[in-house]
């Protein structure tokens, strides 16, 4: 219970500083990460120094400085984007071009497959969370609302796409195909999406544009018609944002040459792209604090104490497969990122597929879909963090959103519920 006392303390110190402040949603998450990493540092076994070191071990994980980096490139082209209006472009020719009524259904539609053709979540939450933002401010729609359509649908394709690393890692783990990991998890992913899409488009029913929307200038979607159509194809996340970048930068030289009014000089672009990096550093700062203070849990023994609170009693085929998507859940909460998750997972996962014959596809598809679920539900998680930061608003405000999130958990439970009754002894 001590290992994973930091969660215990996390949330009773977001908790106290929601009542202090009066406001639930408006308390800076950055403070209850803060005294989180006092509390963990102050209260873990070992010289002072040594639990200094295992923190930075945890804040300086390649894999969370690789996503720092994305974090300050989408930052960047994000504010620069939006500075020179070609958020505000894209937004209107969306606006110009789909049903108001349709708005909601096709936002989730439009997230879904992009993140179904690149892989990442992440990516995709970039890329359509400022045009998500533009679109509630033109229908005086909720931003989190919206936001959390985006992230919704960044999760259905990053849980079934072939080239996604948590669909790689699940698969390879259980030593199955990704093909026949994809027929599995489709009966638990599409009903859930179908379900929010009526859901969307009965919400959608009431959507009004106050006016009617004009592109003053088709050149200024330029830079997001180009990060769109990079990241389908395919290409690094690293390099779709720096391209752009670019872009923003390449127009900010040809737009004043067009209209004559020096619309926005190269300082100024320069600028606007170290305001977009600064605007990200309540988001990194969180993510160093939620890394150091996850490296302390584990290494305290916080995720084996989990694992063998989860695994006892197994009796029969379904507690086995909810045991299993209660580990990686428990897991992803103390790691915070679905891929590790699984990882760390994949080895007892199995053991527990062997032991009681359980079918290694479901398995990976238990696995893969609720490290997903875990990832829209905690608020310090990459997805909620980078979509908070580009909405300018807290993610715990997001979170009561991200429908698709609780859809998909009631189906996946319901599948495991009605898949196998049979009670099967372990040997």
């Amino acid at each position: 219970m001590r290992a994973i006392s930091p969660l215990i303390f996390f949330i009773i110190a977001y908790l106290a500083t929601s009542i202090v402040a009066g406001d639930f949603y408006k308390v800076p998450i950055t403070v209850a990460f803060m005294l989180t990493a006092i509390y963990t540092v102050a209260t873990s076994r070992g010289r002072f120094n040594n639990r200094i070191k295992t923190f930075n071990r945890g804040a300086g994980r390649k894999n969370l400085l690789t996503m720092l980096w994305i974090f300050v490139l989408a930052g960047a082209f994000a504010n620069s984007a939006e500075e020179m209006g070609c958020v505000e472009a894209f937004v209107n020719l969306t606006l110009s071009t789909v049903p108001p009524d349709a708005l909601l259904a096709g936002l989730f539609l439009a997230s879904s497959l992009i993140s179904l053709s690149i892989g990442t979540s992440v990516g995709t939450i970039v890329a359509l969370v400022p045009i998500a933002v533009g679109i509630a401010d033109a229908t005086g729609l909720s931003v989190p609302m919206l936001t959390g359509i985006v992230v919704g649908g960044a999760f259905f394709g990053d849980n079934l796409s072939f080239i996604s690393d948590t669909t790689v890692v699940a698969t390879q783990s259980q030593g199955c195909s990704m093909s026949d990991k994809f027929k599995t998890n489709i009966y638990m992913a599409m009903p859930a999406a179908i379900l929010v899409v009526f859901i969307y488009a009965y919400m959608g029913i009431n959507v009004v544009l106050p006016t009617e929307p004009q592109v003053e200038n088709a050149l200024k979607i330029v830079p997001y018609l180009v990060v769109l159509i990079v990241a389908i194809i395919g290409v690094n996340v690293f390099i779709v944002l720096t391209i752009g970048i670019m872009f923003t930068g390449l127009l900010n030289l040809i737009m004043p040459s067009m209209n004559g009014e020096g619309e926005l000089p190269l300082y100024a672009w320069f600028g606007n792209l170290g305001e977009g990096i600064a605007n990200m550093g309540e988001l990194i700062i969180v993510s160093l604090l939620a890394g150091g203070i996850l490296e302390i849990i584990r290494a305290n023994g916080g995720i084996r104490y989990i694992i063998n609170k989860v695994i006892r009693h197994i009796n029969s085929r379904r507690k086995a497969e909810l045991s299993i998507a209660a580990l990686v859940s428990l897991v992803d909460i103390c790691t915070a990122n679905n891929t590790i998750a699984i990882i760390t997972v994949s080895g007892i996962a199995r053991e527990i597929s062997q032991r009681f014959n359980l079918d290694p596809r479901r398995v990976a598809s238990i696995l893969d879909t609720f490290s997903c679920i875990m990832q829209g539900i905690i608020p310090y998680g990459a997805q909620l963090l980078m979509a908070a930061a580009l909405a300018h608003c807290n993610p715990i405000d997001i979170i009561p959103h991200v429908y698709y999130t609780y859809a998909l958990l009631l189906m996946a439970l319901l599948n495991i519920a009605f898949y196998g009754k049979k009670i099967i002894h372990s040997t």
